[in-house]
C-alpha cells in the first residue's frame, strides 16, 4: 500500500514526463491517523478515485509543523477543487490544518491586494464528527445545529473568492456500521472523480472576493521576514501535542 503522505492515482512510468498539477487537491489532516477507522479509508479512496486527484496528508508531510508554503501554493494554483478533509475537533479543524490555513492562504496571494490565486475555485469541506447528528441541536449537549460551526469555513472561501460547496459530513463516526462507512466512502470517491459535473453546482454562485485594504496587515510589510519569524518560533517551540477532543469536552477519538 502506498504511503498516504502524498498520494496520487497516477501510475509511475520508466521515463515520466512532467505532470501538470492536480485538478482536485485533498488537504487531509488527522493527528491520530493510525487509529482512524474512517478518515484513513476516505483518504485511500480519494487517492484511487481518479488520476486528477492528489491527497496531501499534512501530519505525515509536516510532523515538525514547518509547512513548505511555496510547494503548497503551487499545488493549489493548479487545482479547481480544494478539499479539506478532517475530523471535527473542538468544533473546528485540527491544529496543523489551522496552521496550514494561516501560512499558506497568505495576504497578497490568497486574499487582499493582488491576492487572486484562489479566485474561481471550489472549496469542499469533508468532515467526520464523533457525536451523532442529533447531538448538534439546541436541546442536546452540543447546543447548536452543525451549520452554526461553518461560518469560518464559508468566510475563508468568500474572502479568497472561492465557492463553498455543501459539506460532506459523517456524524456519529465512532458508531457507524461497516455498511454505512462503505457507502459514505463510495460517495466521496464518486464525487471527487465526477467534479465539476455535479448537478447542484449550477445553482451555487461564486461569491465576489472581499476587498481588503492594503494596510489591513501593517505588521507584515516584509513577508519573508514575517514567515521566517513564524518558522523560528515554531522550531523553538517544537511540534505541538497531537490529539484532542472530537466533539465533547474531555473526549478523545479518531474517526
Amino acid at each position: 500500500m502506498p504511503a498516504l503522505s502524498d498520494l496520487s492515482a497516477t501510475p509511475s512510468t520508466a521515463a515520466p514526463a512532467p505532470l501538470p498539477g492536480p485538478e482536485v487537491l485533498v488537504i487531509a489532516a488527522h493527528p491520530q491517523l493510525e487509529h482512524s477507522r474512517i478518515n484513513r479509508q476516505m483518504m485511500q479512496a480519494a487517492a484511487g478515485s481518479a488520476s486528477t486527484v492528489q491527497v496531501r496528508d499534512l501530519y505525515a508531510l509536516y510532523p515538525d509543523y514547518l509547512i513548505d508554503i511555496e510547494a503548497e501554493q503551487a499545488l493549489l494554483a493548479s487545482a479547481r477543487l480544494i478539499v479539506w478533509q478532517h475530523p471535527i475537533q473542538w468544533y473546528s479543524m485540527p491544529a496543523l490544518m489551522k496552521l496550514w490555513v494561516d501560512d499558506v492562504l497568505a495576504f497578497g496571494w490568497a486574499y487582499g491586494p493582488g491576492g487572486t490565486a484562489l479566485r474561481g475555485k471550489d472549496l469542499w469541506l469533508v468532515a467526520t464528527t464523533g457525536g451523532p447528528e442529533d447531538s448538534y441541536h439546541p436541546d442536546s449537549y452540543n447546543r447548536y445545529f452543525f451549520d452554526a460551526f461553518l461560518p469560518p469555513y464559508e468566510q475563508t472561501a468568500a474572502l479568497c473568492g472561492m465557492r463553498f460547496l455543501p459539506p460532506l459530513l459523517l456524524h456519529g463516526a465512532h458508531r457507524a456500521d461497516e455498511a454505512e462507512v462503505a457507502a459514505h466512502v463510495q460517495v466521496y470517491a464518486d464525487r471527487l472523480a465526477s467534479h465539476p459535473h455535479w448537478p447542484e453546482l449550477d445553482a451555487l454562485l461564486y461569491g465576489l472576493s472581499q476587498r481588503v485594504p492594503e494596510d489591513a496587515r501593517p505588521d507584515d510589510h516584509d513577508p519573508d521576514q514575517a514567515a521566517a519569524a513564524r518558522a523560528l518560533g515554531r522550531s523553538q517551540a517544537g511540534p505541538q501535542p497531537l490529539g484532542g477532543a472530537t466533539d465533547v469536552p474531555g473526549g478523545r477519538g479518531a474517526p
